[in-house]
């Protein structure tokens, strides 16, 4: 795709009313299956990443240049805009710089970066430290001053909601947005009665994250859009289905000795060459 293309698709979008719905993607090939599907912005985290590419958890396993090669990989295959989870910038404020420089330069049309110590680890899991305002705020002043791209959207993501309680956080993003962010993100949020509050002392746009299994109550889009917030997406639910649903072709092969009968409810081999484009590839001469 032209990234910036997708990051001018990404503003546009944020300029429209209403509340935009993203879907996380661990891989390329569910990244297409969401583009397919109609989403308008697919989402690149971490803990997908993680998974998907090394088999391990989101404990800062995973390296900027890996993650910047998988962003790359996602936005050359699709055409909607991809926003990628930064983690913490991956260091100090020179770290922040070369990040969003790898991202942008990788295609992303905007970028997470949150406030935890480095190593930093799952927003949902326990035990999580957070760096103290002042420092964040000048991670996302660097962040904006590395943007070569205006359009380029930076989304500050606050972890402090567990450590330090709902007003610290919300002080937090309001903060880091004053210094240039686009985009406020408050991580966990424990309760319904928290995700009413946010919106109405947050002053910027609104991310919020639906993880299914996650300490914050799961509300339909709707709702969400009523209550202020401006893009809402489901993680890491794509990396849990293909999870279940490999479990279950091991299983089936192990007991059944066959499993075209599994499959029977699987993609089928003729959709999953419309899904990659094979008639396109193969059909490559007669459209030269």
């Amino acid at each position: 795709m032209n990234s910036t293309n997708g990051r001018t698709g990404l503003r546009e979008l944020l300029s429209r009313p209403g509340i935009i719905r993203s879907l996380g993607a661990h891989d390329v090939l569910t990244a297409l299956i969401v583009e397919q599907a109609g989403f308008e912005t697919v989402f690149i985290g971490g803990f997908g990443t993680s998974a998907s590419m090394l088999g391990l958890p989101d404990l800062n396993l995973l390296t900027m240049t890996e993650m910047a090669e998988a962003v790359r990989r996602m936005a050359a295959r699709i055409s909607i805009p991809v926003i990628a989870d930064g983690d913490t910038g991956h260091g100090d404020l020179h770290n922040v710089q070369r990040t969003v420089e790898a991202f942008q330069s990788a295609g992303a049309a905007g970028i997470l970066l949150e406030d935890q110590v480095m190593p930093k680890r799952c927003g949902h899991f326990a035990h999580k430290q957070v760096i103290a305002t002042d420092e964040m705020v000048l991670k996302i002043k660097a962040a904006v001053r590395a943007k070569s791209d205006p359009n380029f959207v930076i989304f500050a993501r606050t972890d402090a909601r567990q450590m330090n309680g709902l007003d610290d956080a919300i002080e937090r993003v309001n903060r880091c947005c004053d210094a240039g962010a686009d985009i406020a993100f408050i991580e966990a949020p424990q309760s319904r009665a928290e995700l009413e509050e946010i919106p109405k002392r947050v002053k910027y746009p609104l991310f919020v994250n639906m993880l299914s299994g996650g300490v914050t109550p799961i509300l339909p889009v709707s709702e969400l859009a009523q209550l202020g917030y401006k893009i809402v997406v489901c993680p890491i639910e794509s990396l849990m289905v293909c999870a279940r649903a490999m479990r279950d072709l091991c299983e089936t092969w192990k007991t059944a000795e066959r499993v075209d009968k599994l499959a029977i409810d699987a993609m089928s081999f003729d959709d999953v060459k419309k899904l990659l484009g094979v008639e396109k590839f193969l059909n490559v001469k007669e459209t030269l």
